[in-house]
């Protein structure tokens, strides 16, 4: 006990504030080497503007996540708020728009990293190189991805500060060379450039500038106290994002100004291809932030090419990171789909050596994004994402205001993002209202004044739900509402069901000796392990006061969860959960999980309840009770009864 003890105070704490923004911040900050540009090619002078309504939007979408999160801490974003607010059907086209938006990350992010390399070598910016090499990248990701070869979460952490830092750098230099509030007001021309039409369009693609945001979700399962970290990480986010995006746009429209010659009209260097030329300069369409170094007017050639260098070589490893993410959100989405039979069982299917679900990734994260990327044509991508995005925003604020109303008169989430009003004896998500209102118009606009996008996006959710249909109700023979889970494989795919194996630990009781089955449990079936404490808030105080005693208590206990679970070579994730009834909160994180088994622990002592022997605690007779799963009990003299 006392060397497992010491072996996990040097364990570092698993997903905390810190880790899940810098995960976070990895993916949606890399947007800004694509996003710039392609908001410019409609948004002309009003680009800055743009970024600040879509901001707005962001910013209440990014409330609704933190709640809807908060409140069901599983992968899945609006997938899993529809499954708990509507149905599965709603949940099935939420997916489906969500795998949409996961392609489209492939493919953009995959499409601009040779433009960033072409610091190196210069026809990677054009037609077909750097097709050619978008390619290369998704096909390389995803046998990476099949082999198994897994990103290191300290490289995203430091290339995440170097990244946000490497943008405020930009961001001074401009202010401090280049920025002019006379050549930003000469830059618009209301109604004329941008004509309206254009202008109200560029606001959906300006959703480009938050690709990723749905990471904080996917990670919540392994954030151990989510009801604190979850909605700080989103916040910090929000606020890292649109610092970013609030400044940029304007330093980069006072070095690439807009301008009216006579084979263009209006535009500016920020929205032409690379293919043409304005000034004796090609275009930066496709590499905005290298455009804006180049322009920033520093007099010093070799300080500039070595800026070049230095960004060329961030920027297309961010990039190639955020490709990554969408490749691993694809598949995982994928079996989450199959795993709820919204698709075939196919797609589960583990590769039998590597054991990674490869027929997920060659599909989805592969050949779709590559069909893509063969259009090289960089504004229907990101006009893609943003009507994958628009409309997967759209269903979260839906399913949450549903959950409000659902939940109305038993509803103990205590984290509830501001403003609200209550009428009608519902507490109304303002965020949530505005936000929707704001995505959902958003996904109209593209729909109605992008006929491409029109066609192709509106096809994609009929397909899907087409076989969806035929899939539930043909092959499964199940309602096309109904939640059903797929059978649990024992054998190669269980190594992808880390949720199956729960152990409630707790002090007082013989969580060792539960930890020590359920490690050999797990390693039998390769398999992982959720260890679940559960903080017990007094009524006086709200559930997500500090009560920092109990925290590093519980994380105390956590962590030697973990070195057990170290010694068997299992995984073990770490989950706080605040409560007023702990043997609730193990029932409904076993049914949030869809957990196989629970494996617990009975008190060390037998204690007297009314003149009788009682034989366990109130949380496990509670648990015995109410389970959705099979419970095993171990004690400190026998290991399961």
């Amino acid at each position: 006990m006392a060397r497992r003890r010491r072996q996990a105070q040097q364990l570092e704490r698993v997903l905390g504030t810190n880790a899940l923004f810098a995960t976070a911040y990895g993916n949606v900050g890399s947007s800004i080497y694509y996003a710039l540009g392609l908001v410019a090619v409609y948004a002309l002078g009003l680009t800055p503007i743009v970024f600040i309504i879509a901001g707005l939007i962001f910013a209440c979408t990014a409330a609704t996540y933190a709640e809807g999160t908060v409140r069901y801490p599983e992968a899945g974003g609006s997938s899993s708020f529809a499954r708990h607010a509507f149905n599965e059907t709603v949940s099935f086209e939420a997916a489906w728009a969500q795998m949409l938006n996961y392609i489209a990350t492939i493919a953009v992010s995959a499409f601009f990293v040779p433009h960033y390399l072409s610091v190196f070598w210069g026809p990677l910016r054009a037609n077909p190189w750097d097709i050619v090499v978008g390619i290369a990248v998704i096909a390389g990701l995803v046998v990476l991805n099949i082999v198994g070869v897994q990103e290191s979460a300290n490289v995203n952490v430091v290339l995440a500060v170097a990244d946000f830092a490497t943008q405020l750098l930009l961001v001074l230099l401009g202010f401090v060379l280049v920025f002019s509030p006379h050549i930003l007001a000469t830059n618009i021309q209301l109604g004329v450039a941008p004509t309206w039409s254009d202008f109200f369009l560029s606001i959906p693609i300006a959703m480009l500038a938050y690709t990723g945001i749905e990471t904080v979700s996917n990670l919540s399962e392994e954030a151990r106290d989510p009801l604190k970290t979850v909605p700080r990480a989103v916040l910090y986010v929000a606020i890292a994002v649109f610092a970013i995006y609030f400044t940029l746009p304007w330093v980069a429209l006072s070095a690439m100004p807009v301008v009216h010659t006579a084979a263009h009209g209006y535009t500016t260097l920020l929205a032409q291809p690379p293919d043409q030329t304005l000034n004796g300069q090609h275009g930066y369409q496709n590499d905005p932030v290298l455009g804006l170094v180049n322009n920033l007017g520093i007099t010093s050639e070799t300080v500039t090419h070595a800026l070049r260098i230095y960004l060329g070589i961030l920027a297309s490893t961010i990039l190639f990171i955020g490709a990554n993410a969408g490749v691993i959100g694809a598949s995982r989405i994928t079996y989450a789909m199959s795993g709820y039979r919204q698709l075939p069982l196919l797609f589960r299917k583990i590769h039998p050596k590597f054991k990674t679900p490869w027929l997920a990734l060659v599909f989805f994260a592969g050949a779709i994004p590559i069909l893509l990327t063969l259009t090289g044509r960089t504004a229907f991508l990101g006009a893609v994402y943003s009507f994958g995005a628009t409309f997967s925003f759209t269903v979260a604020h839906a399913s949450v205001i549903r959950l409000r109303m659902k939940l109305r008169d038993h509803d103990e989430v205590s984290f509830r993002p501001k403003p609200n009003f209550r009428w009608r004896g519902v507490t109304w998500p303002v965020f949530a209202i505005v936000g929707g209102l704001g995505t959902g118009l958003s996904w109209l606009v593209i729909v109605i004044q992008t006929p491409s996008i029109r066609y192709a996006g509106l096809a994609w959710l009929v397909i899907g739900f087409a076989f969806y249909v035929f899939y539930r109700r043909r092959i499964v023979q199940a309602p096309l509402r109904e939640t059903l889970r797929a059978p649990v494989e024992f054998g190669p795919a269980a190594v992808l069901e880390f949720r199956s194996i729960l152990v409630p630990i707790a002090p007082g009781y013989a969580s060792d000796e539960a930890m020590d089955f359920a490690c050999r449990l797990a390693a039998e079936r390769r398999a992982s392990i959720v260890a679940f404490t559960a903080i017990d808030v007094p009524l006086d105080l709200p559930l997500d006061a500090e009560l920092a005693e109990d925290v590093r208590e519980a994380n105390q206990q956590l962590d030697e969860a973990r070195a057990i679970g170290d010694s068997y070579g299992v995984t073990v994730i770490g989950r706080i959960a605040r409560t007023r009834n702990i043997g609730r909160a193990i029932v409904d994180e076993a049914i949030r999980r869809n957990s196989e088994i629970i494996v617990m622990a009975g008190p060390r002592r037998v204690r007297l309840q009314r003149g009788r022997r009682q034989i366990f605690g109130d949380a496990v007779d509670f648990v015995l009770r109410h389970a959705p799963c099979r419970v095993m009990v171990a004690t400190p003299r026998e290991r399961a009864a």
